[in-house]
């Protein structure tokens, strides 16, 4: 008796950049769908266009 090995296809996920659907497997861009969105994303990077969240707080003059 043999035994059918189910056909799954592949694992897809949206570009960070542009959103196009991408299959991860054997994808040397990841987590990008090309090397334009790899380069853009790092240009906005470079441009400082992604910021983290940080609270102020005052300095203190205690040591």
């Amino acid at each position: 008796m043999t035994e059918s090995i189910p056909h799954t296809s592949p694992k897809t996920y949206p570009c960070p950049r542009c959103g196009t659907k991408t299959a991860w497997q054997d994808n040397k861009y990841k987590p990008f769908c090309s090397s334009q969105c790899k380069l853009i994303d790092l240009g906005a990077w470079a441009n400082e266009d992604y910021t983290l969240p940080a609270e102020t707080t005052p300095f203190s003059d205690e040591l």
